[in-house]
């Protein structure tokens, strides 16, 4: 553990600026991130912040503008690509801006070609492999475009050509056995086209950004620094201390509440990509697998309430499985109210009266049966409590069982659960929706086993539905039968909430990378 006076020196060696902090002069901004990344380099990151570092480098061929539906091709902003067509069915055409890489070699139509083949290389297993592998094929026509051929139709081809593969240069890494990529810590290999490159890599410290000026200065600030803490309650710290003078998530009500009664800090309030369940072992479950249970015990569940209460001002129980931020939300789509009475009804014309002792029965069985959560999550742990206490009222008898989370992890894919109360990252696609709760996820993603063919049809067509208005319609046509299912309890989606310094000025967040506008920032002297 460094000592502060520690943690000074090496800012001071860091920024260049003495022992100042904050130091107003200096051209730099300092980010507070909990964890280090393994790698930044594209096909590599596997960690949010390194996603965050690595987006400063390296660019897409195209952004879909916030908020944008994947499948509304005028969504679409220009970034390594200016333009783009269709040449039919399943082939796009990209034509590159003219660009150069940080090295100032020019930046060519094999180069994305490359990165395409990299991104889908089973040796580098990038997290995004099986989009592309085996679906997309990219092709050099000339230094300045590039064919994607695809290996079928569908709406969201735009989307996979440009969301997930960051392109990087063949001339760096084509030399490099792919099987040593991700041991290669040479900072001289890590060249983008982005506003920023690698300046330094202090593992276990730091990570120094400087503005990129191959083609130009594209930036406001002269440098980008992130500072490593081991925990989040360090990372704040750092904030709170004047070290750092941004953090990505504070945490809980508490911890926001002391950034709050900082005068040198504000707070930004973004709505967070997140959203959590609690999913029931539908499939042979002696009590979870009667679909009139389950929408009884949903039915006596306060889920508003206990979002804000675990999660503070602004959280919101979803309408279905996804955070606000996904495009097919929509406060119409049918949920099962919170009605006690009502609930109370359901489990007795279910055949589960109450007994004496308050607990519901079923001739000899009880109304009994345990929530699964990892260990590790002092929010999950919350949520399993306050939805006890409301089904104890409700005359469910429910056990928590907290495990380590590979624990955890291995008992949801195994199916030795009755309810877990899950956790899951939205991107701007809703097709993962399917494999959640569709009969394709049986076996993968879609732990409780529950499958519908009515859910089913529904979510094909919206797959296949170009135009997002329809697609909209029929997601919320399959979400308004699922709902009735009561497959799981939609519990959450919170509001994050960004520590900044009040030196900063023109931060935008973006939800779903919330230091995209980083080149943009400025501070004030």
């Amino acid at each position: 553990m460094k000592t502060h006076s520690a943690l000074a020196a090496l800012l001071a060696l860091v920024l260049g600026c003495g022992g100042e902090r904050p130091c107003t002069r200096c051209d730099t901004i300092v980010i507070a991130a909990t964890g280090e990344p393994s790698s930044v380099l594209p096909p590599l990151v596997v960690e949010t912040v390194g996603r965050d570092i690595s987006d400063q480098i390296f660019e897409r061929l195209a952004d879909l503008a916030p908020g944008g539906a994947p499948i509304d091709t005028a969504a679409y902003r220009p970034r390594l690509a200016d333009r783009w067509e269709r040449i039919d069915s399943l082939t796009w055409r990209f034509h590159l801006r003219p660009a150069r890489w940080q090295d100032g070699q020019p930046v060519t139509a094999r180069d994305v070609a490359f990165s395409f083949e990299a991104f889908a290389d089973s040796v580098l297993d990038s997290p995004v492999s099986g989009e592309i592998r085996g679906h997309i094929t990219a092709t050099a026509e000339d230094d300045s475009n590039v064919r994607l051929a695809f290996d079928r139709n569908y709406p969201e081809q735009l989307y996979d050509a440009t969301w997930h593969v960051r392109v990087i240069p063949a001339h760096v890494w084509d030399g490099v056995p792919r099987e040593k990529w991700v041991d290669d810590t040479s900072l001289a290999h890590l060249v983008g086209t982005g506003p920023y490159r690698v300046e330094r890599w202090q593992r276990g410290q730091a990570l120094t950004l400087v503005a990129d000026t191959v083609a130009g200065r594209r930036t406001r600030l002269g440098r980008a620094v992130w500072r490593f803490a081991s925990d989040p309650e360090a990372a704040l710290n750092l904030v709170l201390s004047g070290e750092a003078d941004l953090m990505e998530s504070v945490g809980s009500p508490e911890r926001v509440a002391r950034v709050e009664q900082d005068s040198a800090l504000t707070t930004m309030s973004y709505p967070s990509a997140a959203f959590g369940f609690l999913g029931y072992r539908v499939k042979s479950h002696p009590i979870l697998a009667d679909r009139a249970v389950r929408r009884a015990l949903n039915q006596a569940l306060d889920r508003s309430t206990i979002a804000t209460v675990v999660f503070g001002k602004g959280a919101l129980a979803p309408p279905g499985p996804m955070s606000r931020l996904l495009w097919i939300w929509d406060d119409a789509i049918g949920v099962l109210p919170y009605d006690t009475a009502a609930a109370a009804r359901a489990f007795d014309a279910a055949g589960w009266p109450r007994g004496a002792d308050g607990v519901r029965r079923s001739g000899a069985n009880r109304l009994a049966f345990d929530v699964l959560v990892p260990s590790t999550s002092t929010g999950r742990r919350r949520l399993a409590e306050a939805i006890q206490e409301q089904w104890r009222l409700a005359g469910a008898e429910v056990t928590i069982t907290a495990v380590d989370f590979p624990v955890f992890q291995e008992r949801i894919h195994t199916g030795r659960f009755d309810s877990f109360i899950g956790a899951w990252l939205d991107e701007p696609s809703a097709r993962v929706i399917p494999d959640q709760w569709g009969a394709g996820g049986v076996g993968g993603d879609n732990y409780g086993g529950y499958v519908n063919p009515v859910v089913d049809r529904y979510f094909a067509r919206a797959m296949a539905e170009a135009a997002p208005g329809s697609a909209r319609a029929a997601w919320r046509a399959a979400l308004d039968t699922l709902n009735a299912d009561a497959p799981a309890v939609f519990l959450y989606t919170p509001v994050q909430v960004a520590a900044v310094s009040r030196r900063v000025e023109g931060l935008q967040i973006d939800p779903y990378s919330w230091l995209s506008g980083l080149s943009a920032v400025s501070l004030k002297p």
